[in-house]
């Protein structure tokens, strides 16, 4: 299911990096969490087992080392290098059932090597998830529907990137989709799976997760989380990679965060949760407050879309800000089976083997989607002056 190391999205390299040059020693733990909570069985385990074993065949090839340092400038050429002798380890990852059928996924290691584990686990979760249920993707109607999305992105000028690995029916569902968007899209304007883009001459998309905030957060505390973690984005990759992500402590501590100079200096900004119109018009009235012309600024929104709601929200921000979209599970899960609604999270990190383990929170704008245990939810939530249903 996983047959190339580039089979992922491309800000797991650009944060791998990130913690290279800055936090070279910081250690992380990722959890996998499924929102529906499904109940899977010893047969699911066992094939995911084996699909993780199989994992440590996975390395860099030459070609693939010469693509990406020729079609990624911000990202030095060492950086490819260390990445060739790079193998994922099976017994790093921790899985197990739980009494209730409930699936426990864990990986600790360094976080530039910690990072690169996630999409590929949730890959794999996903697609396991679809053969157990004995789902067959029926690849004529997913064409069919397919044509029409295009269609309206094509009529609206709508532009959009590809977004849906880690939640992908399959690897070959998101390969057929991607070739036909290629074929067929006017303003498709790449994918964040860096295997795909080199398969079909596509731009890879992408810049920082959550993550890069949580961490911040955990090591220099969520008053300063956003600030640092632009901060120190900007002492890495220098004004490339200008989407800055919002909503890891909620888009209102992040709009108030936003300095002068970070919102000049970065792009734009990602829109991953809330309200999308109403985060529009505060994000615009920012920009205003700050002497900025919004119409020179860009939102990526990349929460939950489908292409209906993509032109509703192109429609707002006509004539006040511009937009593109990163759409994921719409295009490489819409298949008539309910896609799997899982993460992996950052849920604790030290800056080094000495220091002791601190837990990392995720504040969303939407409802029932912090990450984090209770207390130190509202621990964080306090710090930051915000009420529970903040």
């Amino acid at each position: 299911m996983i047959h190339t190391i580039l089979d992922t999205d491309l800000y797991k390299f650009t944060t791998s990096y990130a913690y290279i040059k800055l936090f070279p020693n910081a250690m992380g733990t990722f959890s996998f969490k499924d929102r529906d909570e499904t109940a899977y069985t010893d047969e699911f385990l066992k094939r995911l087992k084996a699909a993780i074993t199989q994992l440590e065949q996975v390395a860099l090839t030459d070609e693939e080392r010469e693509y990406m340092v020729c079609h990624c400038r911000f990202l030095p050429g060492v950086y490819w290098e260390w990445l060739s002798s790079f193998r994922f380890q099976a017994e790093k990852i921790k899985v197990h059932l739980d009494e209730g059928g409930h699936l426990n996924i864990e990986i600790t290691d360094y976080l530039y090597k910690a990072t690169l584990y996630e999409v590929p686990l949730l890959a794999i979760v996903s697609e396991i998830k679809n053969r157990a249920l004995g789902n067959v993707a029926d690849w004529d109607n997913i064409l069919s529907k397919l044509s029409e999305k295009v269609k309206l992105s094509n009529e609206h000028q709508l532009s959009f990137s590809e977004f849906g690995t880690r939640r992908r029916f399959s690897l070959d569902v998101q390969d057929k989709v991607i070739g036909y968007l290629k074929q067929t899209s006017k303003y498709c304007t790449g994918t964040s799976n860096c295997h795909f883009a080199m398969k079909y001459g596509m731009k890879p998309m992408g810049t920082h997760p959550h993550e890069w905030f949580m961490f911040h957060g955990a090591q220099f505390g969520y008053k300063h989380a956003n600030y640092m973690a632009l901060e120190n984005w900007v002492n890495v990759y220098d004004g490339d990679l200008g989407i800055a992500l919002s909503d890891t402590y909620t888009s209102g501590i992040f709009l108030s965060n936003l300095s002068r100079k970070q919102a000049k200096l970065f792009d734009g900004v990602r829109c991953d949760s809330g309200n999308e119109f109403d985060f529009t018009d505060k994000l615009v009235a920012r920009y205003r407050e700050l002497g900025i012309d919004p119409t020179t600024k860009t939102i990526v929104f990349s929460n939950a879309l489908d292409f209906g709601k993509a032109l509703d929200i192109q429609k707002y921000c006509s004539g006040k800000i511009r937009c593109a979209f990163g759409i994921g599970t719409n295009l490489t899960n819409d298949t008539g089976f309910k896609p799997s609604n899982i993460v992996m999270k950052l849920t604790r990190c030290k800056m080094n083997v000495n220091q002791e383990w601190r837990e990392c929170v995720k504040l969303s704008d939407d409802v029932g989607k912090h990450i984090g245990s209770k207390a130190e939810v509202q621990a964080c939530l306090y710090d930051l002056r915000l009420t529970i249903n903040d």
